[in-house]
């Protein structure tokens, strides 16, 4: 065995072979994999090897394509034989909503360039028999996908990597991991210790333990699940090619053929943890008992689907545990903290993710980068919110929501309300519907008197429709408060502060009393944030940015190194606060401030500390609905005061709650971006419409400065737009094509009803040739193609003079 090597992968699942083989592939050929049994002998060996190319994420779908795409290549450079069945999905619908989920899946498709077709169900049971047709309404076709054999899939990796002079050690079993001082980690096992530049932990079911060993909890649990494989079905017999893999959302089952037979699993509701907290160490190439009892009503349900296939015997049972994390997705990525070390854990789709997953990390730990956005599958999304037990009831209810839809306006429940500020209860006794921002729950919006706060699941404009176009009135003729703790903050301080901001964010560092907005960019000239930064005095910066992004960018900005006399702090549960916006705001403002907030004295993004009423805050001149505007930071223990002064003081100026849903509106009317809906780690500042915030000229060699003067050199390829649409059903939800003369050529990234302008509003990114003003475009909603017409400039006060008023 070795003592050195470039990178460890500890754990021989198909995930684990898979980043060895990209790992080999890019050229780090000096990798080991150390696996403690035999490959596969953990949840691999026993997965049913279904392979599809749906994820809510396009960027996961993309990498699901080159995940199912790779094992032809696979078979190619080896040989070897994946066992590649390339018989397509199936996905069948009962209800509207359901309907309506695959033509917006159809629309994804058009813009990723995926093959799918909406078919009825008449066609469905052409291409599957054992449908029976009574029970659905119509059905979703695509090209990619199928199954493959696990172990086939396994070993062909295995055989790919060591050609590339990798090395494989079984039965080698990983005791500690033990950070170098000098940088590294050392890998003890029982067969002695590899000295490595780095470690991954595709652990799978032990990915835990694994953590464990560097001080981490990860958000990861292992659920039994079923499947069951039938007796030969006489329907089956004398078919030209075998059925197409079937999702049956209603029944919750999924269906494919399995020799003669049919393999069908569920992800029933009587769902069950398998070992909770500890995974036991001898547990290899095994199953657990059966329990067909548990998920009887997901199989009665199945076989009245398909009734041919509960018409013959079952032949045999699995149920085996794999890993989830709380949402679902994998757990990719560097740790703050922890230098070298990488996961690749939580995958619970091994075999249409384990290729993607693979190639990203092998990009991201040689280049610093994973080559495309993957924030859906970053471990940074999760904070220390993600305890055990936040984990235990997340999983499960995630497990039970596999095949029921999460609606665009509909929200997971379990283990919620957690984090809570003071004005929670106030806030929900004022008829706020609540979401959850990295666990901290935030208003969606507010129900009048009366009015339960609780809307309808739907693709189209819910129930809440009119109590948000009355929020977004308020904002625009009086004034509106909202609660922006749910809001990222960060504290940096410290002599060297100023010159370290410089070379992080790509913006002018203000002066003291003065904001900014602040791109983040990696080296590739990418979009790492959509910051502001304010200066509360030469070494002491308020930043404030996107909630869900707090550990991401905490993690960006280690990497960033900061000096020793440089601090970075989260503020995130430190800081509360508020947003007041609308044309009233400042009258409201001069009832409670010990300061001049005239326009003279605080003009726009000014920011300076001072008394609102009788709390201590922090005050900025800004917001992100295109009224004259404050954002109130304060400390928990004076929220609740600074709540009821403002209440007081606006009683008789007009003052309305406002919610997250009604700033999706304003913000579109001003053709305003979001940080991860608009603007993510795939577009650039001149792609965004951010370049205008770049200081290309500052005496800082910023991150990503080379990059984005080579895009400013060529101009961008593409260009953030916002689309007025012609959409009298729904509004977008993203992702959706955006078409020209019946051709894709761009793609949505957020959408609302504009309740002020009275219009459906659509952002997304078309090419630069066709991002002119009045240019007109079409976009698939739902299934109908709705003129979609650029507006350059925003239809609301377009030279923002509200705003400086």
């Amino acid at each position: 065995m070795k003592t050195h090597a470039r990178a460890v992968v500890i754990g021989g699942g198909v995930v684990g072979v898979s980043v060895l083989y990209h790992l080999a592939k890019i050229g780090w050929t000096d990798v080991v994999l150390v696996e403690k049994n035999e490959l596969t002998s953990g949840s691999t060996w026993h997965a049913a090897g279904g392979v599809t190319t749906l994820n809510s994420d396009a960027n996961v779908s993309r990498l699901q394509k080159y995940t199912f795409d790779l094992y032809r290549e696979l078979e190619r450079v080896t040989g070897q034989s994946c066992g590649i069945h390339h018989n397509g999905g199936i996905y069948l619908a009962t209800t509207d909503g359901q309907m309506d989920f695959l033509r917006l899946i159809h629309s994804r498709a058009r813009y990723l360039k995926m093959d799918t077709e909406l078919i009825p169900v008449s066609e469905a049971k052409r291409r599957n028999v054992l449908i029976e047709e009574s029970h659905f309404r119509g059905a979703l076709w695509r090209e990619d996908g199928g199954y493959v054999d696990p172990w086939l899939v396994t070993q062909a990796y295995t055989a790919a990597a060591k050609a590339l002079g990798a090395e494989v050690y079984r039965f080698t079993e990983v005791t500690a991991l033990r950070q170098v001082a000098e940088g590294g980690w050392d890998v003890v096992t029982d067969k002695g210790t590899i000295r490595a530049e780095h470690v991954v932990n595709a652990g799978g079911l032990w990915a835990r333990e694994v953590g464990r060993m560097v001080g981490l909890t990860l958000p990861v649990l292992a659920m039994e699940h079923h499947y069951i494989v039938t007796e030969p079905v006489p329907e089956l017999a004398g078919l030209e090619r075998e059925i197409i893999n079937t999702t049956d959302f209603s029944g919750e089952i999924y269906l494919r053929q399995e020799g003669q037979g049919v393999l069908l699993g569920t992800y029933e509701q009587d769902c069950k943890v398998w070992s909770p907290d500890v995974t036991p160490k001898d547990f290899h190439s095994q199953l657990l008992p059966d329990d067909l009892e548990r998920i009887a009503p997901e199989l009665e349900r199945g076989f009245k689907h398909f009734p041919a296939a509960g018409r013959v015997g079952i032949k045999k049972v699995i149920n085996g545990p794999f890993t989830f994390s709380p949402d679902g997705n994998p757990l990719v990525g560097p740790v703050k903290g922890l230098p070298g070390y990488w996961n690749a854990c939580a995958v619970m789709a091994g075999f249409s993710q384990g290729g993607g997953i693979g190639l990203a990390l092998s990009r991201w730990m040689a280049e610093n980068d994973p080559g495309q956005d993957v924030m859906a599958m970053d471990g940074a999304r999760y904070g220390l919110f993600a305890t055990p037990a936040y984990t235990r009831t997340k999983v499960q209810e995630n497990y039970r929501r596999r095949f029921r839809l999460l609606y665009p306006n509909e929200e997971m429940l379990d283990a919620r309300p957690f984090r809570r500020t003071p004005v929670y209860d106030r806030l929900k006794a004022k008829g706020a519907l609540f979401g959850a921002n990295f666990g901290l729950e935030n208003a969606l919006w507010f129900a009048p008197p009366g009015v339960e706060p609780k809307e309808e699941p739907t693709y189209r404009r819910s129930d809440a429709f009119p109590h948000v176009r009355a929020e977004c009135h308020a904002v625009r003729t009086a004034v509106g408060i909202y609660e922006t703790s749910n809001y990222a903050k960060y504290e940096v301080t410290g002599r060297g502060a100023r010159a370290w901001l410089d070379r992080v964010f790509a913006c002018r560092i203000p002066r003291p009393g003065r904001m900014a907005i602040a791109p983040m960019l990696n080296e590739r000239g990418r979009v790492m944030g959509d910051l502001s930064i304010a200066c509360l005095a030469e070494d002491r910066y308020l930043i404030v940015g996107s909630g869900f992004a707090e550990a991401f960018h905490m993690r960006w900005f280690w990497l960033q190194q900061p000096p020793d006399d440089v601090f970075v702090r989260s503020a995130c549960s430190t800081l509360t606060g508020f947003a007041l916006s609308g044309p009233n705001a400042r009258a409201l403002m001069e009832r409670l401030a010990d300061f001049d907030v005239s326009n003279e004295a605080f003009r726009f993004f000014a920011v300076r500390e001072g008394a609102v009423g009788l709390s201590p805050a922090i005050v900025q001149r800004c917001g992100f609905t295109g009224e004259l505007g404050y954002e109130i930071w304060v400390t928990p223990d004076f929220q609740l005061q600074l709540y009821e002064d403002l209440l007081d003081a606006g009683a008789d100026l007009g003052l309305a709650h406002y919610g997250g849903r009604a700033i999706s509106s304003l913000r579109l009317e001003k053709n305003y971006g979001s940080f991860n809906r608009d603007f993510r780690p795939d577009y650039t500042p001149g792609e965004t419409g951010l370049d205008r915030f770049v200081a290309y000229d500052k005496n800082a060699d910023f991150t990503g400065r080379a990059a984005a003067l080579a895009e400013r050199g060529k101009g961008p390829a593409k260009r953030f737009v916002v689309m007025v649409v012609d959409a009298p059903h729904a509004d977008v939800v993203g992702y959706e094509v955006v078409l020209k003369d019946g051709a894709p050529v761009g793609h949505v990234t957020s959408g609302a009803f504009g309740h002020w302008v009275g219009k459906s509003l659509a952002a997304g990114y078309v090419p630069t040739e066709l991002a002119g003003d009045g240019e007109v475009l079409a976009i698939d909603i739902l299934g109908q193609e709705c003129r979609a017409v650029v507006t350059a400039n925003a239809l609301y006060d377009p030279d923002g003079a509200r705003l400086r008023s």
